[in-house]
């Protein structure tokens, strides 16, 4: 018997452990994989719409950042350090805490189904909670926009008075729903645990 011959009666029969996919060789690598893992190891119908819509908003939101970061550190190019230099980290700071809410569901459902085989009711209350977290940002830039871009009679319909409403709030007080929001992902995937 060869060295060869003797290795392969040493690993078992052909049919072994290396053709049964294993749950580690199902598993996603990264965050671009966690995306397709999760629309197809969730049952949810709600959280595989919700891995589409927040996987497409947030990669919309990662490439707008992005190039205003660009913008932001030409624009401050040629200043010295001190606020410019803090500009561009509060910049970058608020991006990751618009964009890491908008995907979090999508990881915790990966991580969830790839641990321990997931739970439908689980999926949902997170893509109910990352759907309420796309509101709360739709709900931020109306009730934080300028005065000068404000406009009540585009407004007209059912929806007219709560736009007038968040229009009368400050616009410090719009930071209120997108934080709310993200503590709502968090109480869920608590909660859901």
């Amino acid at each position: 018997m060869t060295d060869s011959e003797a290795a392969t009666a040493d690993a078992g029969p052909a049919t072994g452990a290396a053709d049964d996919p294993t749950p580690d060789d199902d598993a996603y690598s990264g965050l671009f994989g966690a995306f397709p893992y999760a629309f197809r190891a969730t049952d949810s119908r709600l959280c595989k719409l919700y891995v589409a819509v927040g996987g497409l908003l947030g990669g919309l939101l990662a490439v707008g950042f992005g190039f205003a970061f660009v913008v932001q550190v030409f624009n401050t190019l040629s200043g010295t350090g001190g606020t410019f230099t803090f500009s561009r980290a509060l910049f970058l700071l608020v991006g990751l805490f618009v964009v890491g809410p908008v995907l979090a569901p999508v990881l915790l459902v990966a991580r969830r189904h790839r641990r321990t085989g997931g739970d439908t009711r689980y999926d949902r209350l997170l893509a109910v909670s990352g759907f309420l977290f796309l509101l709360s940002l739709y709900l931020f830039a109306l009730g934080a926009s300028s005065p000068g871009l404000r406009d009540p009679a585009s407004a007209a319909g059912p929806f007219e008075p709560l736009v007038a409403a968040l229009y009368a709030l400050p616009s410090v007080a719009a930071f209120v729903f997108p934080l709310a929001a993200a503590a709502v992902i968090y109480g869920a995937h608590r909660y859901a645990r």
